[in-house]
């Protein structure tokens, strides 16, 4: 149950960071590496959420429940 709200909270902390970007990007003139930390951000984040998900899956803790497959 804890990687589902590890992976949950990642995503919710990369579209915050995506926000962030978004907004030093409309306000930052000045060239400052905001921009190059909130890419950095995000790449290590979606690294970690890949990571989880699978170890999730190889440890039985996720698996697919959808009819269809």
């Amino acid at each position: 149950m804890w990687i589902k709200v590890a992976i949950v909270i990642l995503l919710i902390t990369m579209i915050a960071s995506l926000v962030n970007a978004f907004i030093g990007l409309m306000k930052d003139r000045s060239g400052s590496p905001r921009l190059v930390w909130s890419l950095t951000s995000r790449v290590l984040m979606a690294g970690l959420i890949l990571a989880l998900i699978l170890y999730g899956k190889l440890s039985g803790q996720l698996d697919i429940s959808a009819p269809w497959l």
